[in-house]
């Protein structure tokens, strides 16, 4: 990691360790170059996109961070490279530096609304096309219309015995 400080000098923000891994905080606008040189550094040889995930915190400006999960096949090591974004702000995509991040990357547009310039396919992954808003956002509403909430186990079974009535009839 000191090497990729020395790279990129004031993209990166943070770095840090913890159990074995390695995380580090890069300026969006660096993201791409932090990824290419993390892939193609001899001494990094990160080759393996296995995870890209995204957090929500609604009352930040840059509400989002996305993180992405890479894994050294040569070394056996890994690192986690996160970005801040606000929500109308657009993140690259790493999609061309490592194709296993095309899915991952439609999973976070889909589930927090991240939008991903230069991905391949933007299209939904999980949810079905018409479906309005994102689930995974902090602010995504907990009922939908016609939905019940349940706040207690009892609630559960009183909606079981319910239907298992309406069955035996």
């Amino acid at each position: 990691m000191t090497q990729l400080r020395v790279a990129h000098g004031p993209a990166v923000e943070k770095v840090s360790y913890w159990v074995g891994d390695w995380s580090v905080i890069v300026s969006l606008s660096s993201l791409l170059d932090v990824a290419t040189y993390l892939r193609d550094a001899p001494d990094a040889a990160f080759d393996y996109c296995s995870d890209v995930t995204a957090t929500d915190w609604p009352p930040r400006e840059q509400r989002f961070d996305v993180i992405y999960c890479l894994y050294s096949t040569r070394y056996r090591h890994r690192v986690r490279i996160k970005v801040h974004a606000a929500e109308d702000e657009p993140v690259p995509s790493v999609t061309d530096i490592w194709p296993a991040a095309n899915w991952l990357e439609r999973e976070v547009y889909d589930l927090f609304g991240v939008n991903f310039v230069g991905h391949p396919d933007r299209r939904r992954l999980l949810m079905p096309d018409e479906w309005q808003g994102h689930p995974q956002r902090k602010d995504y509403p907990l009922e939908g219309p016609g939905e019940l909430l349940m706040e207690h186990p009892q609630d559960w079974l009183r909606l079981r015995n319910i239907r298992d009535e309406a069955e035996i009839e």
